[in-house]
């Protein structure tokens, strides 16, 4: 007896992927290369009981696919995947595991840790290699099928901004708002939170341009943290490329619509949005791990599995498994992914965490890879800023640099050298390329400066405050006995660990901050800042706080009021940097004698005000740094109209007096002075070439030239 015909049910479409309405029902689409059958699942209003289940009917270029007319908008549903369960030939189907779609542009409800997740029996003597027949659906998000149809309130898309007008300024949708006076309290830690015109205000009045946000990806906590009271906070730990965290709105049921209108609002008031991707690998883990998507549809695809035995993941991200970037539809559902989030959420860039898996191929990093070329071709990626997280824990991982032109790149050289130079165990030597945009690594195949990405401090790591109020981490919240993070942060606290009350550690703490700070600002290259270092925040010398859902994360509101000084200094630091063209060049800069023009672009000056000689690099710790504003600002041999500025740096715990270059009829006109906290437009004042200016021990000082 045959079975009756479902009178619902059509062929349908593979492409697109996903789950697509079209006003009259939705197509299904789901890729899977070694799958044998593949059934949806329809849940009632509330994704609690499975209503109905309908096998897919068609499958081309390994495509399964079918259109259900009557369904819509609000719809819960999941897939449940058929195949070989042979895990010593990579394969780990399970239809006893509800599996989210790949390509679902929403997610309800939370993952609730049981045993039936797993795709064997926990316990079993044979461990994975056992088969678990229990169902997971009670356990599982459900995926929500999504109108896409949103308001954009006349905004025509992304507006890009240029590279080197570009200030990131990096920070998490929760954590941002969640102790925010301005914020309603119920709207606090959500999209629509961030939305708020006072919370965006206060951004665009520090002189950023772009939000970079911590992963809003859908993801999951994992066991072992909730176990603790813990929670995974950072994001990266991915389940869903197409969805939004419903977990960041304040209300679930329209995390979609939130996302999209917290994006239009930060583009209403001239703010780019930025998102951190978790491309590398998902929250699926080893072969130990939960099927809760990709390793029940099609684990051999989606995942790098050992050569020769694909029991076993690769695992060059150090979370358990790595993505397959080698495979055709995984570089296409990433790329698709991307598009997505860039056309139809009109988001404006992408940082890539660890970028360099992105680019592996089998025989390891390639930056000729299928995902990059594909990338390279693509004319919406084209048009966004990409940036890549230059390394991963595989061997060779570390390439930075080494990405293809049209991307930029964090560079933790410039975090590194700049963190020790005013430490004062480096010597300036090494700070100098820093300052051009580091283009011993950054300058060839027509690369911009831009394409360095210039931080001191990130999500992960110190904050700006605890570099130099902390000589070592302190992570036992994280109960993993101050085992984890760095042990190497190249900080000081000059003399007391922690707060203190001595006017004399305090007063070198700030001006150490406006150090670094400045240093960012004034260097070629793209700047990025972290959320909360322009009021000296601190998350007490936890330098991993990847799991600290609390106060130790979330930013404290009272201490913009507290140190307005320094709020005060970075805004003076990106309108200075605004003003002057010089300080963000379109084109590595160079010392080396233009005849044509009759300039040297830069000319490193020693404390005397002559050129530094050979032998100075070995000993100096104070040196300037002369720009020439007639320098060419394209490939046109033309001379530049900027300003011409000299900036000091003096890592040295002792004074020096550095004198000024000597510039025929003219004057330097100081304009800021770190060892000032309070210092303001209009304080300037004017000094002879070839005086004699005092540069305090630990500072920096910027002059431009001005007429005599």
């Amino acid at each position: 007896m045959t079975n009756p015909v479902n009178p619902r049910l059509r062929e349908g479409s593979p492409y697109p992927r996903g789950a697509t309405w079209d006003g009259k029902g939705v197509n299904f689409s789901l890729f899977s290369a070694h799958a044998s059958r593949v059934e949806v699942c329809l849940f009632d209003e509330h994704g609690e009981k499975e209503v109905e289940r309908i096998t897919l009917p068609e499958y081309t270029d390994q495509i399964f696919h079918g259109w259900i007319a009557d369904v819509r908008p609000g719809q819960f549903y999941g897939y449940r995947v058929y195949g070989p369960y042979e895990p010593e030939a990579g394969h780990r189907f399970n239809p006893n595991k509800l599996l989210l779609d790949p390509y679902a542009r929403a997610h309800m409800g939370d993952l609730k840790w049981d045993d039936a997740l797993f795709g064997y029996t926990i316990g079993h003597r044979d461990a994975d290699l056992s088969f678990d027949t229990r169902d997971s659906a009670p356990f599982v998000p459900k995926c929500v099928v999504i109108d896409p149809n949103f308001d954009w309130r006349g905004q025509s898309g992304r507006n890009p901004l240029p590279w080197d007008q570009t200030v990131i300024y990096e920070t998490h949708v929760k954590g941002y708002t969640k102790k925010h006076p301005h914020v309603p309290e119920g709207l606090r830690g959500t999209y629509a939170g961030m939305a708020v015109r006072e919370v965006l205000e206060y951004i665009k009045s520090l002189g950023v341009t772009s939000i970079e946000f911590l992963p809003v990806h859908s993801f999951i906590s994992d066991e072992y943290l909730l176990k603790k009271g813990l929670r995974n906070y950072w994001g990266y730990n991915t389940i869903g490329f197409f969805a939004p965290d419903p977990g960041y709105a304040s209300d679930r049921a329209q995390s979609l619509r939130e996302f999209k209108e917290m994006v239009s609002q930060i583009h209403d008031v001239g703010l780019e949005v930025i998102l951190d991707v978790v491309y590398n690998h998902t929250a699926e883990g080893n072969e130990l791990g939960p099927t809760l998507s990709f390793r029940g549809i099609d684990n051999a695809s989606y995942y790098r599995l050992v050569a020769d035995k694909p029991r076993y993941y690769v695992n060059d991200t150090g979370t358990g498994n790595t993505v397959n970037l080698s495979h055709r539809r995984v570089i296409q559902m990433v790329t698709d992914s991307l598009r997505y989030w860039a056309d139809e959420m009109h988001v404006d860039g992408f940082r890539f965490d660890l970028g360099t898996i992105l680019a592996r191929e089998p025989n390891g990093f390639d930056n000729q890879s299928g995902f990059l070329k594909a990338c390279s071709q693509d004319p919406t990626l084209e048009t966004v800023k990409m940036i890549a997280e230059p390394w991963d824990c595989g061997p060779g991982g570390y390439q930075v640099g080494a990405f293809p032109p049209g991307w930029a790149e964090w560079n933790d050289r410039f975090r590194d050298d700049v963190r020790e130079y005013w430490k004062g165990t480096q010597l300036a030597s090494r700070l100098s390329p820093r300052l051009l945009g580091s283009p011993d690594l950054f300058d060839h195949q027509g690369r911009k400066p831009w394409s360095c990405v210039n931080f001191i401090t990130a999500h992960d790591g110190f904050t700006l405050n605890d570099c130099v109020s902390y000589n070592d981490k302190h992570n036992d919240a994280n109960g993993e006995g101050n085992r984890d993070g760095a042990s190497d942060n190249n900080s000081s606290n000059y003399g007391v660990e922690g707060p203190t009350e001595d006017p004399r550690i305090i007063g070198i703490r700030e001006r150490q901050m406006r150090n670094m700070l400045a240093t960012l600002l004034f260097s070629q290259g793209t700047p990025m800042l972290l959320a909360g270092d322009e009021f000296g925040r601190t998350q007490l010398g936890n330098n991993n706080a990847y799991c600290q859902d609390n106060d130790i994360s979330w930013i404290d509101w009272s201490m913009p009021e507290r140190n307005g000084s320094l709020v005060r200094f970075v805004s003076r630091l990106t309108a200075l940097r605004r003003q002057f063209p010089i300080l963000r060049r379109g084109r590595f800069l160079t010392e080396a004698y233009n005849s044509e023009l009759d300039i040297k672009e830069l000319t490193w000056v020693n404390a005397t005000g002559h050129e530094m000689a050979i032998g100075d690099w070995d000993v100096t710790r104070c040196l300037g740094l002369m720009l020439d504003g007639r320098a060419r600002r394209t490939g046109i041999m033309k001379r530049g109209e900027d300003a011409t500025l000299l900036l000091v740096f003096n890592s040295w715990h002792e004074d020096v007096q550095f004198v000024l270059p000597s510039v025929a009829e003219q004057h330097w006109r100081l304009l800021l002075d770190t060892n000032m906290a309070h210092q303001e437009k209009g304080d300037e004042r004017l000094f002879p070439a070839c005086t004699s200016y005092p540069a305090v021990g630990r500072s920096v000082l910027l002059f431009d030239l001005v007429a005599g």
